[in-house]
């Protein structure tokens, strides 16, 4: 016989490797957020390759677009670990793009602002909204299964 999607020892299991998830995540996120020099610093040359292709994409909107990314998995691991304490995901990614954006400041070349903080806390709701669509979508297992 075999354990049902949403039984105990798969949600189990399922925690403990988004906790894994999370440690390394958090790892990388460190590494990129804490890094003393910009982390785009030798891209010049692939960003203006794509500017240029792309008009539209300008280094803002890149920028923009990969500190949302940055942020979805903290989101979407959040809402795995923290699923019973629902209310808690949102206060843990705002204080987590605060910490990076504030730690920023004692960095010469890096540059905090608010406009990350506002990139990074969407892309950790989105990560959010992702498990909870997924969560919703889910058939609902018969009763006495």
């Amino acid at each position: 016989m075999t354990a049902h999607p949403t039984t105990p020892a798969r949600n189990g299991a399922s925690h403990l490797a988004a906790i894994v998830l999370l440690c390394g995540y958090g790892l990388a996120l460190v590494l990129i957020a804490f890094w003393p020099t910009p982390v785009d610093q030798g891209a010049g040359p692939l960003l203006r390759t794509i500017t240029r292709a792309f008009p539209w994409l300008t280094y803002d909107v890149i920028e923009f677009t990969a500190n949302i990314l940055l942020f979805v998995p903290l989101g979407a691991l959040l809402a795995v670990i923290l699923r019973a304490e629902r209310p808690l995901v949102l206060p843990v990614i705002l204080a987590t793009t605060l910490l990076v954006e504030g730690g920023q400041l004692l960095l010469p070349e890096r540059t905090a602002t608010l406009r990350d903080v506002v990139a990074n806390t969407l892309g950790g709701l989105m990560g959010w909204g992702i498990v909870e669509l997924r969560r919703r979508r889910r058939p609902m297992p018969p009763h006495g299964s």
